[in-house]
């Protein structure tokens, strides 16, 4: 059984009903208010300022969201660490009704932060990330006044697709107060977390990222109110074993902009059949000399379906692929290849359907004399590329993906294409990118 607390101790927060809070981590208060707004319209009942917002645009986020939604409990994740009293304060009087302390922090700094909430009017809620026994810290900082505990499954846990419900379920049977939850939920997961026992459902991406915040935000409200969630398209967060469907939803851009601007293997061209076709799978990897394609053709017969073939050719300009080969590789099931050096018969590669990039095309074949070697360290494109790191091409060109992180950066990317999605929405309403960013505001100064 649930507990809502709307007769509970003076200091626990009191809850009619499990509590759909909207996290606004924005870095531009215009674009926070509204998605707020509309998260609003469609059942949200709490607004928060997230740390993002808070950083970028300081408590003047919170006071204006206080005077947009007077009748909703505004929260500062202020995250606070030291002088809790005096943050707190702060918060407070800029409208924060409930303002978040670290549970890494001091005891006397969240009994501090307590006092001034209560000299000014506001709870304050206890974020254990990070902390290594979240049950018996909730049960200390409960003693110490706080209001409620959330258990937070960081950004940078959640891109390594971990979200573990079992612990989230044991803090709530030993929370003396309500315990919230925050981190990747979506329509999907909100049921799973209360059934877990948390009372504060906390959502900021699949609600703010969505092109239809109204939609999103009655889904995850119904969701959370009849215990049955709704199937998502994104907002999900995925593991090793599903790495394949993770990449298939995003662009070679995404996966760029996800890993800082790096990955990408220049000056191959890709020759695709469609514009919509992708070259995506674990590398096989080759080196072989120019116009020696004997290790190229023998690397079919070692790769598994859907792998990709990447050969470095030195960047030369006598051809180590061509019809044939890919004919024996699309049989294969090989799911492409990427040659920095040349291919010919590239009529016949495209009627085959077959997905290749490289660095030339050419007429001209060599013979197969076998010098090089398969499944060693090559260059490819100026990139170093390992036997299963990941290949992705498409008409933008190549990247690579570290193996040993491939799963986060994909799901970094899809965090990407989502926040891409929302600001094309916002474009489609009639606003430009240039406003949508702000970008004369953050242009660098000096």
């Amino acid at each position: 059984m649930h507990r809502y607390y709307s007769s509970a101790p003076s200091h626990v927060v009191r809850l009619d009903r499990p509590v759909l809070q909207v996290a606004l981590d924005f870095e531009n208060l215009s674009r926070a208010l509204g998605a707020a707004r509309e998260a609003v319209e469609g059942g949200a009942d709490w607004v928060e300022a997230g740390t993002p917002l808070i950083k970028s645009e300081g408590l003047n986020a919170v006071r204006e969201l206080k005077r947009a939604f007077p009748q909703q409990r505004i929260v500062a994740d202020m995250k606070i660490m030291d002088t809790g009293a005096f943050e707190v304060e702060i918060a407070a009087k800029a409208g924060a009704d409930v303002v978040t302390v670290l549970g890494a922090a001091d005891d006397e700094t969240i009994a501090d932060a307590v006092r001034g909430g209560e000299k000014y009017g506001a709870e304050v809620m206890v974020d254990l990330l990070g902390v290594a026994d979240p049950a018996a810290r909730a049960r200390v900082v409960a003693k110490l006044g706080a209001s409620a505990v959330c258990w937070h499954v960081g950004i940078d846990m959640q891109m390594t697709g971990r979200t573990p419900f079992a612990a989230l379920e044991a803090l709530a049977r030993a929370s003396p107060v309500p315990v919230a939850v925050a981190g990747g939920l979506n329509s999907e997961t909100v049921a799973e977390a209360r059934r877990a026992g948390a009372q504060i459902l906390i959502v900021g991406g699949a609600i703010t990222k969505s092109p239809d915040i109204r939609s999103a935000t009655r889904a995850i409200r119904r969701a959370i109110d009849t215990g049955e969630g709704a199937a998502s398209e994104l907002f999900h967060r995925y593991g090793e074993d599903e790495l394949r469907t993770a990449l298939g939803k995003v662009s070679t851009p995404n996966l760029s902009d996800a890993m800082q601007r790096k990955g990408a293997l220049h000056g191959l061209e890709p020759h695709l059949p469609t514009p919509g076709t992708r070259l995506l799978g674990p590398a096989v990897t080759v080196v072989t000399r120019d116009g020696d394609w004997a290790k190229p053709v023998e690397a079919i017969d070692r790769a598994q379906p859907g792998d990709v073939i990447v050969v470095d050719a030195g960047g030369q300009t006598t051809a180590v692929w061509g019809e044939l080969a890919s004919w024996s590789a699309h049989g294969h099931q090989v799911a492409g290849v990427v040659i920095d050096g040349a291919v010919r018969d590239l009529d016949a590669i495209l009627e085959l359907r077959f997905p290749v990039f490289s660095r030339y095309v050419s007429p001209n074949a060599g013979e197969p004399k076998g010098h090089g070697e398969i499944g060693v360290e090559v260059t490819v494109g100026g990139q170093r590329v390992r036997p299963g790191d990941w290949i992705v091409g498409d008409l933008s060109g190549l990247v690579v993906l570290p193996r040993e992180r491939a799963a986060e950066i994909a799901n970094r990317a899809l965090d990407v294409l989502e926040h891409e999605n929302r600001v094309r929405e916002e474009i489609r309403r009639g606003s430009t990118l240039g406003q949508v960013q702000k970008l004369e505001r953050w242009e660098r100064v000096g």
